[in-house]
């Protein structure tokens, strides 16, 4: 028993490397200001540092926080459809994209996240064969990518027409005959591209419902207290007494 009163003295690599990943997995969290303000700095070091095929997976990690603040900053100036680019796609980048799309609600994305995503499946299905021998979709994931589409905005919207060129590659898929996988997939690709563009029909008579509905109370996203630069503080003080 007095084992559980001494203090700890040893602790393994294990062990401090996950309370390192408890720490930042609350500050990715955006739960409060102090946190919020943490991921920012992060995703800005981040931004500094540039994607590369070694540190790809935490970019994308950064893509499921829930703060337009942390994305912002990790974007900085880049276009979210070109921020990743410079890397090839493969089958754990565009499976990660296509769970983040399920993870969110419709209208619940920040479109600059969604403009990363869509970035990635462009890019990804420009040759739809051979996009899908990196990662061929389930009808459930073009049901996730389809139900980010905005029936108000109509097809001049940005992302609503990267939505549906990317469904439109996809549908390209049928009459291909590789398996019938692929072919239910172009055929639901082409059913929900079709019923955007016809006033007589819905996305909800093709994507179930319960995927189409709105969180009508999303929380808000933590803001980060106003900051002033180095230059700006230093400015702000009143002049030394001579």
């Amino acid at each position: 028993m007095q084992e559980l009163f001494e203090k700890k003295q040893d602790w393994t690599d294990s062990e401090i490397q996950q309370i390192e990943y408890n720490m930042i997995k609350g500050i990715l969290g955006c739960r409060t200001v102090e946190a919020v303000e943490s991921a920012i700095t992060y995703a800005s070091y981040l931004n500094f540092t540039g994607i590369t095929n070694g540190n790809y997976p935490v970019f994308l990690n950064i893509l499921t926080v829930r703060n337009h603040n942390v994305i912002d900053a990790l974007l900085g100036t880049r276009d979210p459809f070109l921020f990743m680019s410079s890397i090839q796609p493969n089958h754990f980048i565009v499976a990660t994209c296509f769970s983040i799309l399920t993870k969110y609600r419709k209208a619940e994305i920040y479109p600059k996240t969604l403009g990363i995503i869509l970035g990635v499946f462009q890019t990804t299905y420009n040759s739809p064969l051979d996009g899908y021998k990196i990662y061929p979709p389930s009808v459930a994931d073009v049901n996730s990518l389809g139900k980010h589409l905005n029936e108000e905005k109509g097809q001049d919207d940005l992302l609503n027409r990267s939505i549906l060129d990317i469904l439109d590659k996809l549908s390209s898929l049928e009459g291909q005959n590789v398996d019938e996988d692929m072919e239910d997939l172009a055929v639901h690709a082409h059913n929900i591209r079709n019923n955007f563009f016809d006033s007589k029909k819905h996305l909800v008579d093709v994507i179930p419902e319960v995927q189409l509905r709105l969180e009508p109370n999303l929380d808000k996203d933590v803001q980060p207290r106003n900051t002033l630069s180095l230059a700006e503080a230093e400015a702000a003080q009143p002049a030394a007494a001579e």
